[in-house]
């Protein structure tokens, strides 16, 4: 950690001592509301304040007694991986009178109250917002009716409220991701690829209901993610005819050797005179007009059920943390606020800008079109990839386009060259697979890929195309032949490391090859999440969700025994993303990585400090280990070390989680983040073959034409390659500055380490934007 300096405010100088923090959840649950607890409870203690649990929500607050407890260090334990809300959510009626809330009051002034983190939806939000206005008068009103003293009204005269959202249907304004939204997407995902199993069999159509009553965003979304035929969503209600063009759809697509149909309606769809469109009414409409075998599955609550996403648990960890960041610097004037995530940022919004921005439809849908994750764009999107112009309106462009997989496969290969394909057909490009890598291409394994080749590919694991990590140095020849065989005139490269150093030596050759002055873009797609240029890579999140699944299945296993301590191993080269973040999420006890050096030492006093927990009543202990974090302590070394000075406290198991890290099906944001940056990337690659078109041929030469598409911080940018070589350890293949890296000390402090932790990052307050620029609609996070 750097050294503190006149710029930076570190955490050790905020100090929470003599206040009082009380964490609720209120409204619908949401997984990941657990994780949020957690974080306030720990990080509030952590800082010398007293945090209390206020139970079943604002009528735990108005009942008191027992239903506002205080909590301690241990009482969060074991609980980040548990869906819902162990403290429980209630709707309260009686919070919504007068009466309600003074007793409410009452209830917190004898307790020294005066900072409330609420995690609930914007009604419970709104509620909290009215309480701490309303505040000043109650205490008098107690002052009066001699349930409290002049002095105490006195002591606790103001009222500090932060907010989190946790609400699976995203439905809030200023946050590009609620709490519970990636978990529920899971199950959506997980339910919808399993169905798509048995209508392949069957050749049927499935019409599935999924929640959102004023919000389309999972119905839209889940859409996106497995490539449905059809998507009905109240925001943006069908035009007149729309059964006839459905139905045209459906017909077509079965008739392009498609077995089976995926309609997903929101539970709010509605027509243009308002009238609610269910599901029985889209099988009735199917088996009338077409005669197909359809059935309908409405999903209910098995969204909002399950254990919380990796995602979801790092979003509410950092939200959790963040929140008791502002409660702390917090004065009498400094308004209500709700910490949100933008971008890759966390971020303080004004809680009232908030609702009222979702106050009307009309309201929402501006407010939605302000996120990075514009729901005009995923809509625009889902059109681009779904429905398939008529040859006779597609421009034409006589352009060729090549795409390829570089390096180690990674969930969402697929579902981007999807993307890509469809774009640059739709573009009135001809484009061009290439099997196997560079390998492939200097072998001529290049064929023309059409629309439908690419039917189904969102959901795969791994990479169709094949890939393989050959670089192109020792076979330019060759290569330059086959792109004058294909008459390839750009390039669309989706990989890993392998993938910058494949598009760095393109881009030296082009002194040499003139073939390869060609517009050439790349999409960082890795578990390892280890290239510069960007924030997260395709693949990233689905090989966390398997670490955390992991680790919640090994931790299990220890249920019931006597205390033992689990060395896990993760993939990741010398990049610590995976073990770091993948820590975060499982609630590790510590991670060791390259990239914050370590020693025999620090190794002994991490055993020490988990002896010491194990005394107390926590059962369990993980230890992530990056696989090239040090070449002398290996995962066997600490192994032993922790066995042996563990003796008698707690003893040892060990895990090599190995390339299980790499398989499996893209989660819900990897089958996204691949979709909407592919397509991106395809536009660019457009515009630029446009730009560089010159006397019957493409050409171009210059360092913006050879990029890689990124998401840093809050915006999807281009970089040129060549400018990207100063931000790269290439020694072991590593950006030199790597943002998650801010993360670590938040899962010390969470596993009870004193540490310092640089606040001068942490979210400010900013207000709600209705129209930012163009160019920092990321669309990033899903």
């Amino acid at each position: 950690m750097a050294q503190p300096d006149s710029k930076k405010i570190f955490f050790e100088n905020l100090s929470g001592a003599g206040k009082a923090i009380a964490v609720l959840t209120s409204g619908g649950d949401a997984q990941g509301m657990n994780a949020a607890v957690r974080a306030v409870v720990r990080m509030g203690i952590y800082v010398g304040a007293k945090v209390y649990f206020i139970r079943e929500g604002y009528q735990g607050m108005v009942d008191g007694g027992d239903n506002i407890k205080e909590a301690s260090w241990e009482s969060v334990s074991s609980m980040l991986q548990v869906g819902g809300t162990v403290i429980g959510s209630a709707r309260c009626k009686e919070f919504r009178t007068h009466e309600g809330r003074l007793k409410a009051a009452h209830n917190l002034v004898q307790r020294g109250i005066t900072n409330l983190c609420v995690i609930g939806g914007d009604g419970s939000l709104t509620g909290a917002n009215l309480f701490r206005e309303e505040w000043s008068g109650l205490l008098g009103e107690l002052v009066e009716q001699g349930l409290i003293d002049a002095d105490a009204a006195q002591r606790y005269s103001a009222l500090h409220i932060v907010g989190m959202v946790g609400s699976i249907d995203n439905d809030f304004c200023g946050t590009d991701m609620t709490i519970g939204t990636d978990s529920a997407l899971h199950r959506i995902i997980e339910v919808v690829d399993a169905i798509m199993t048995t209508a392949q069999s069957h050749q049927r159509t499935f019409v599935l209901e999924v929640m959102g009553r004023h919000c389309g965003y999972l119905a839209l979304v889940s859409a996106l993610a497995c490539g449905a035929d059809w998507v009905l969503i109240p925001e943006m209600p069908p035009e007149d005819g729309w059964e006839e063009k459905m139905c045209q759809k459906l017909s077509a697509n079965r008739a392009g050797m498609k077995r089976l149909n995926i309609i997903i309606v929101a539970e709010g769809a509605i027509d243009h005179n308002n009238k609610p469109i269910t599901t029985d009414y889209v099988k009735n409409l199917v088996v009338k007009c077409l005669g197909f075998d359809t059935r309908v599955t409405i999903l209910g609550h098995v969204q909002r059920g399950g254990t919380p996403s990796a995602f979801d648990r790092i979003l509410a960890s950092r939200m959790g943390v963040e929140a008791v960041l502002a409660l702390l610097e917090t004065t009498a004037n400094t308004p209500a606020c709700v910490v949100s995530l933008s971008g890759n940022q966390s971020v303080r919004l004004p809680l009232m800008e908030c609702v009222q921005m979702v106050g009307t439809q009309l309201a929402w849908k501006q407010a939605r079109t302000s996120t990075l994750m514009s729901f005009e764009n995923n809509l625009k999107t889902y059109k681009l990839l779904a429905h398939r112009k008529p040859e006779s309106e597609l421009p034409s462009s006589n352009f060729n386009v090549a795409i390829l997989n570089v390096g180690a496969p990674a969930a969402g290969m697929n579902a981007a060259v999807r993307s890509a394909v469809r774009v640059g057909i739709s573009e009135g490009h001809k484009m061009f697979a290439v099997n196997d890598g560079f390998e492939g291409f200097y072998k001529g394994q290049i064929k023309e890929i059409k629309w439908a080749d690419v039917g189904g590919w969102t959901g795969q694991g791994g990479s169709l195309l094949g890939t393989k990590r050959t670089l192109p140095a020792k076979h330019m020849d060759k290569i330059a032949e086959q792109m004058r065989k294909h008459n390839i005139n750009a390039l669309l490269v989706i990989g890993g490391f392998e993938a910058l150093e494949c598009l760095l030596q393109l881009y030296e050759a082009r002194a040499t090859y003139e073939e390869f002055c060609i517009p050439m873009c790349m999409l960082p797609a890795t578990i390892s999440n280890n290239v510069p240029g960007t924030d997260l890579s395709i693949g990233a999140d689905t090989a966390l969700n398997a670490i955390v699944e992991t680790c919640d299945r090994i931790k299990q296993s220890a249920s019931g025994t006597k205390r033992r301590v689990f060395i896990i191993e993760t993939m990741g080269g010398y990049c610590g993303y995976l073990a770091s973040v993948g820590g975060l999420a499982a609630g590790a006890d510590a991670a060791y990585i390259y990239e914050e050096p370590f020693d025999i030492r620090d190794l002994q006093a991490n055993v020490e400090h988990l002896t010491e927990k194990m005394k107390t009543s926590i059962q369990r202990g993980l230890v992530l280990r990056n696989e090239n974090c040090n070449e002398n302590y290996t995962t066997d070394f600490i192994y032993q070390l922790y066995s042996e000075e563990g003796k008698g406290v707690f003893d040892c198991r060990k895990n090599v989680l190995g390339h299980m890290q790499q398989g499996g099906a893209p989660s819900p944001f990897d089958r996204n983040f691949g979709t909407k940056i592919s397509a991106k990337a395809m536009q660019w690659v457009s515009k630029k073959l446009v730009e560089t078109f010159r006397q019957g041929r493409v050409f171009a030469n210059t360092e913006d034409s050879c990029c890689l598409l990124g998401m840093r911080r809050r915006a999807l940018v281009f970089q040129p390659v060549v400018q990207l070589k100063e931000d790269t350890d290439f020694v072991h293949r590593i950006p030199k500055e790597q943002w998650w890296l801010k993360l670590r000390p938040l899962m010390k402090i969470l596993a009870k380490y004193k540490t310092s932790y640089d606040v001068s990052d942490s979210g400010q307050l900013e207000h709600v934007v209705r129209n930012r620029p163009k160019e920092s609609d990321a669309s990033a996070a899903m």
